[in-house]
């Protein structure tokens, strides 16, 4: 009796909604589907979304009623409608502990959300205690969640349940714990990479649902690294065996087929480990070819299996009678009426031509037949199956079909693949190279800029090299031919840009050659083009230089030249253009047009634009020009890897980077100073030493002497005067460095291996007699087969089978310059001296970086003002050199603190502290009062031979170090 309310109960809610679902439901998924426009679909959605969010806003909703309501939601959804504002409550419902309800709350979250939404965290926590539920339809439902919404980062949150679920008792668990680790592995490889061996021991499953899944994450495997499983050949090939055998339970089987995609999926798995791999392949083929007689062909899924038989046999080592199975297979997909059929059979013959050419031969008139099909997508398939058969004899028919196919097409994109196709065609098979030039006019006028601009260059240079050979009528009769193909197209309207300028290019230079047409007529022409596509600047550019070529050509010839006034006014237009290229190229025909003839022959000779340009790379010709210069004095060049001391050129770019930044502004606060210490100075020595300020650089060269001992030291990047630092210490800066010479050795050496890829020669496979093949001729019906297709027939399949190509266009012509030529003896190239450097560089006190000095060869006015000094205070300041070398300060530092002691200098380099201040106040203080006791003042008055003095020492401290110099402060304070 309670069973009986229990089934009235379930009838009641069927008539109602259907199990539980209210009339509301009912009616929205009606409303819907008889809906007659967008605007009345999206009204009526608008409407349901209205109401949800008034249900889902009240308080204590029943169970049932929020269940209904998150599905009417997913409807909202799938119509492309947000329905984010109740996506908080599907994440509640799979929290819930009611199985209908979780598994509800699931299937909406899945939808609802992406892997990386925000709410995905609230769900990890769930989906981790499911699946270590009791209840396997729970840990289902949460396995279907992991494989949706688990990302990278969440992976290892679940991954160690997932991995203990394989070893769960129901078989449905198991399945889907390998669906989820796969899923893992296409999300995160990294994360499962040391999981690899459990598929393959899930590979040996009691149930066959859990094999036929594993076979999905190895073919994965396999693909990637095909060595690493070579040694599962023999368990694929037993398991194939018994799907074959029917040995699997009889809820597999597909329309009578035992386990159909298993079968799929492991012939896959076959063609990637037989590959290449004889040992491999041979294990393979007696279940094979089981599969071809055994599978029924009257079924779609059984075609499938034997379509991938062959696929199989067409990648494996090949052996001669599974391809004799597989034609017959084909023949029966090619006499088929169904297109999908004859579909798969012309791509299945395209796959086994690779291996058995003379297959295509048997089936010539099926694939005539479907060339002439009125499906499109057949016909596009039967043309890339003429391209993979193509040869020397047959091309010329193959190519013009596909050019009557690619003019009755309107789709661009398909239409630029046929025009590729016509031309790699010809270009590898064409017989002659006048079929070549009318074919790629063809292809030029009908696909239009569709065409690769590469394209347009080799033709350009096939009609420059000519036949390759050394008969020079042949080439002259192709040019010739050429410019009559193309002064009769010249006048046609809308041609493409590309194949105008192919036009321009060929009659400039070959227009006038053969003397058929004047010069007028050809720069006529040329105008003409430059006219009808004014708004065209390649176009005219091309159309100017071929009048230029054409007019110089004449000149050479010492013919008189008659400019059109066409010709005139188009010159005269694009030098006023706004263009500079178009202004050039008219600049440069009125230049031409101007010189004499032996001028003119040597700037553009005639038939040169195939000739090698050879180019000295090591500018011998400037050999002359340098001697004469190391002759004057000049120095030698010292090449970037032999240079000792000197910066990397390469670093000046990041040098100058680093100096913007280090000497910027600095807002820090000053440092307070520290009290100084007073000094014993008197206040006259104090206002001499004060004096000892660098001198600013004047606005005037001087001339820069160096010791005879010290070659020069030039550096290009500076023209400033520096100081020499030999010897002296840096107090404070960036650290000095000694300079030893250095000598840089570039003794690496590279060996590089060639290595050969060792090729498989694949036996020579014969195919067996043919009595008991079923070609299509055979089976056909008696049809009187009409004498065209015959004569198409016997001109697609006849002639020889072997495929030969035609050699590359580049190698039909050898060089004109190259054939002549005669080594010329090269110039001895000037040897550079190199000097090691044993002396500091001299820092430049205005700059913090480290640059070097340049000595360029100047002139110093003052150094006429020396001989007015008095020779007595010279000897006299003489007098005390010994004493000046033993107690010389360090001055340089002195100038070094006093020019950066401010706040704008170098961020990374210390300022100095107040002691070493101090310390060089007294040294400095010391040798004055020691200076001008030896001293005698004379006048009280200034005298101008001691301000010429001080003058000229003062600029010698730039160029001559304290330490060759020991006199020098002496003669400062004298």
């Amino acid at each position: 009796m309670e069973q009986l309310k229990t089934i009235g109960r379930e009838l009641a809610m069927g008539s109602q909604g259907g199990f539980g679902q209210s009339k509301e439901f009912l009616d929205l998924v009606k409303s819907i589907g008889e809906a007659r426009s967008k605007a009345e679909e999206e009204r009526i959605v608008l409407l349901e979304i209205e109401t949800l969010k008034r249900r889902l806003s009240e308080p204590e909703i029943p169970k049932r009623k929020m269940k209904e309501y998150i599905i009417r939601l997913v409807y909202v959804e799938m119509l492309g409608h947000d329905g984010s504002f109740a996506y908080i409550h599907a994440v509640k419902m799979t929290h819930d502990d009611n199985l209908l309800l979780k598994r509800t709350g699931y299937l909406a979250v899945s939808l609802f959300l992406s892997d990386d939404h925000d709410l995905i965290i609230l769900i990890v926590n769930t989906i981790q205690k499911d699946l270590k539920s009791d209840n396997y339809l729970v840990v289902c439902a949460a396995l279907n969640a992991v494989c949706k919404l688990i990302n990278d980062e969440t992976v290892p949150a679940v991954l160690p349940q997932v991995v203990d679920l394989l070893a769960h008792p129901k078989e449905a668990v198991r399945k889907k714990a390998i669906m989820a680790l796969h899923r893992f592995y296409q999300k995160s490889p990294s994360s499962v990479s040391h999981l690899v061996s459990n598929f393959r021991k899930r590979l040996c499953d009691n149930d066959p649902g859990v094999m036929g899944a594993t076979l999905c994450p190895l073919f994965d495997l396999i693909t990637i690294d095909v060595n690493s499983y070579k040694d599962l050949v023999v368990s694929f090939v037993s398991i194939l065996k018994q799907v074959a055998e029917r040995r699997l339970p009889k809820t597999y089987d597909y329309h009578q087929l035992p386990a159909p995609f298993i079968q799929i999926r492991l012939l896959k798995i076959l063609a990637l480990l037989g590959s290449g791999d004889k040992q491999s392949s041979e294990k393979m083929y007696m279940v094979v070819g089981d599969i071809f007689r055994k599978c029924d062909s009257t079924s779609n899924i059984g075609n499938a299996v034997l379509y991938e038989c062959i696929c199989c046999v067409s990648a494996i080592y090949p052996n001669p009678k599974l391809l004799e199975q597989a034609a017959q297979v084909i023949s029966r997909f090619l006499k088929s009426d169904s297109h999908n059929l004859k579909y798969m059979g012309i791509d299945a013959l395209g796959r086994l031509i690779k291996i058995s050419p003379e297959i295509a031969e048997q089936h010539q008139l099926a694939v005539i037949d479907c060339l002439e099909d009125p499906d499109d997508t057949l016909k596009r398939k039967t043309f890339e199956l003429l391209y993979k058969m193509t040869k020397s004899s047959n091309v010329e028919v193959i190519v013009d079909r596909m050019i009557d196919y690619m003019i009755s097409i309107n789709d661009n994109h398909y239409k630029t693949y046929i025009a590729s196709r016509c031309v790699e065609l010809a270009e590898q098979f064409a017989p002659s190279n006048q079929w070549f030039i009318q074919t790629m006019n063809k292809v030029f006028e009908h696909a239009g800029d569709l065409v690769n601009v590469k394209v347009a260059h080799n033709l350009m240079k096939l009609i420059a090299e000519g036949f390759g050979e050394d008969d020079d009528s042949a080439d002259s009769q192709l040019r010739s031919s050429a410019v009559e193909s193309y002064l009769r197209i010249i006048g046609e309207p809308k041609l493409p840009s590309v194949f105008l300028q192919v036009i321009c290019w060929v009659l400039g230079e070959y227009g006038t050659a053969d003397g058929k047409y004047s010069a007028s007529y050809i720069t006529g022409k040329l105008c003409d083009v430059a006219e009808a596509y004014s708004n065209d600047e390649s176009i005219k550019a091309y159309a100017v230089t071929a009048i230029m070529k054409i007019y110089a050509f004449e000149i050479s010839a010492q013919r008189k030249v008659d400019i059109l006034p066409e010709c005139q006014s188009l010159v005269e237009e694009l030098s006023a253009s706004h263009s500079t290229d178009l202004q050039q190229r008219a600049y440069e025909l009125q230049a031409v047009i101007s010189l004499d003839a032996p001028a003119v022959e040597s700037i553009m000779p005639s038939d040169a634009s195939c000739e090698d340009i050879e180019i000295d790379k090591r500018l011998s010709f400037l050999n002359g020009y340098v001697q004469q210069a190391l002759e004057k004095g000049a120095q030698p060049y010292i090449p970037e890897n032999e240079r000792s001391g000197m910066l990397n050129i390469s670093n000046f770019s990041t040098q100058d980077q680093h100096e913007a930044l280090t000497h910027g502004l600095r807002f820090e606060a000053y440092e307070l100073p520290k009290p100084a210490v007073p000094s014993r100075i008197p206040p006259a020595a104090v206002a001499s030493s004060t004096e000892l300020v660098p001198v600013p650089e004047p606005s005037y060269v001087r001339e820069i002497r160096q010791p005879a001992s010290l070659p020069p030291v030039s550096d290009a990047g500076s023209s400033e005067l520096k100081l020499r630092l030999d010897g002296v210490q840096r107090k404070w800066g960036r650290p000095t460095y000694s300079s030893p010479a250095l000598s840089i050795s570039n003794s690496s050496s590279s060996s590089s291996q060639k290595s050969a890829n060792g090729v498989t020669q694949i036996d020579s496979v014969s195919t067996s007699n043919s009595k008991a093949r079923d070609t299509y001729e055979s089976r056909r019906p008696q049809v009187e087969i009409s004498p065209e297709k015959q004569k198409l027939a016997s001109s697609l399949f006849g002639g020889s089978s072997k495929t030969e190509r035609r050699p590359s266009s580049a190698n039909h012509k050898v060089s004109k310059a190259n054939i002549h030529a005669s080594e010329k003896p090269q110039v001895p190239k000037a040897a550079a001296v190199h000097t090691e450097v044993n002396h500091e560089r001299a820092p430049d006190l205005l700059d913090l970086g480290d640059s070097t000095s340049s000595t360029a060869s100047i002139v110093d006015p003052f150094k006429q003002l020396e001989g007015l000094l008095d020779q007595t205070e010279v000897a006299l300041t003489a007098n005390h050199g010994a004493a000046g070398a033993a107690k010389t300060p360090d001055i340089m530092g002195l100038y070094t603190d006093t020019s950066l002691s401010g706040p704008s200098s170098s961020v990374g380099d210390p300022l100095p502290t107040n002691r070493d201040e101090f310390n060089l106040a007294s040294e400095l203080s010391n040798a004055t009062r020691t200076a001008q006791s030896g001293v005698t003042q004379l006048n009280k008055g200034p005298n101008p031979k001691d301000s010429l003095e001080k003058d000229a020492l003062v600029r010698q401290m730039g160029v001559t170090p304290t330490s060759q110099n020991p006199n020098l402060f002496k003669d400062l304070l004298g």
